[in-house]
């Protein structure tokens, strides 16, 4: 499986729902999630302070603990105009280095991504076939 690096383009936000948009120097798409997801993602990129923690960090609190590392998130398919993301944790256990792969939301994904620091990939053949958005 070939994976493609993308990068965060753009959020915009409505009150009906927030639309995250990905891509690469050629080609960008959009994923569309509820809009309290775009607000906090936008928090994160902006290092906003927040009152109280988000889930994303309990959950980043957790894999710090147990010296869990996030190593990167893959976007891997799509049905109809729901797209399905994959994350990766790695756990040394004294000399062995276990991967963990995760089916979770590609914009729960994305916000650890952007809270880690690490990278968006997508699947070559997804992103072929995903309809492009213009500028």
């Amino acid at each position: 499986m070939q994976l493609v690096p993308v990068t965060f383009k753009k959020i915009m936000q409505s009150k009906a729902y927030t639309v995250i948009i990905l891509g690469t120097d050629k080609k960008q798409f959009a994923i569309y999630t509820e809009p309290s997801v775009g607000k906090t993602i936008q928090q994160y990129l902006t290092e906003e302070p927040r009152q109280r923690p988000f889930t994303q960090d309990l959950i980043n609190a957790v894999f710090k603990g147990f010296d869990i590392k996030i190593l990167q998130v893959v976007i891997h398919d799509m049905e109809d105009t729901i797209y399905f993301a994959r994350l990766f944790l790695e756990k040394t256990l004294g000399e062995e280095r276990h991967i963990l792969e995760i089916d979770a939301r590609p914009s729960d994904c994305i916000m650890l991504a952007v809270l880690n620091k690490v990278p968006v990939l997508c699947k070559k053949e997804l992103l072929e076939k995903v309809i492009a958005l213009e500028e």
